[in-house]
């Protein structure tokens, strides 16, 4: 028998939907995605973040600044184009800062998701960072029109909806930093007997 705290259908992710899916009235359509592929909801706030709280957030990976800056600078010489700088911890400051003034203009719905391969699941339907290249279907490509040209042109960044957690790791440690365990919901829901019951054997009962 599978660990209860092992097994795939406990894994957890985190989720942020950012100040522009509030202002746009899409709440309702993304938590309703994750929802309907079977995912739980465990946990829910909203709350306005402050600059220090989003700051950590993003710098949770002490290797964030260099790895994302890094990703940057090749993301910019794999379409010919010249990067604002070739090194890598002047590019994360500027999208630090960036994401900072984005992420604290107005309140946030901070979320938990659990079921079976939570995180990949989440990203898949959440779509790629940049909605320009998001595929149809995902939240990012169905809603929004965005692109890394136009933050570039603006010197702002890239309005995507939704924050989603990149690896378990990732996830496990976002998840300390937004919420203490006592908000966190251990509960049953019906449609796992469904999901995850071995041998459906209690349908017709």
């Amino acid at each position: 028998m599978k660990n209860k705290t092992t097994h795939p259908k406990y894994e957890q992710t985190l989720v942020i939907i950012k100040p522009d899916g509030i202002q746009r009235s899409l709440m309702g359509e993304i938590i309703g995605r994750y929802e309907r592929v079977g995912l739980k909801l465990v946990a829910m706030k909203m709350m306005v973040p402050t600059s220090d709280l989003i700051e950590k957030h993003y710098t949770l990976d002490p290797e964030w600044r260099r790895i994302t800056g890094e990703k940057t600078i090749k993301g910019y010489h794999d379409k010919g184009l010249v990067p604002p700088s070739e090194n890598p911890l002047d590019i994360t400051k500027k999208i630090l800062a960036n994401n900072c003034k984005y992420m604290t203009s107005g309140p946030v719905i901070v979320m938990i998701w659990e079921g079976a391969h939570a995180v990949a699941i989440v990203r898949k339907i959440t779509g790629g960072t940049e909605p320009l290249m998001s595929d149809v279907g995902t939240i990012r490509g169905d809603f929004v029109l965005d692109s890394y040209k136009m933050t570039d042109e603006d010197g702002r960044a890239v309005r995507n909806l939704v924050h989603a957690s990149g690896s378990v790791k990732e996830a496990n440690d976002e998840i300390k930093h937004w919420f203490n365990n006592n908000e966190i919901i251990k509960y049953n829901h019906v449609q796992e007997k469904i999901l995850y019951d071995v041998n459906l054997d209690g349908i017709l009962e």
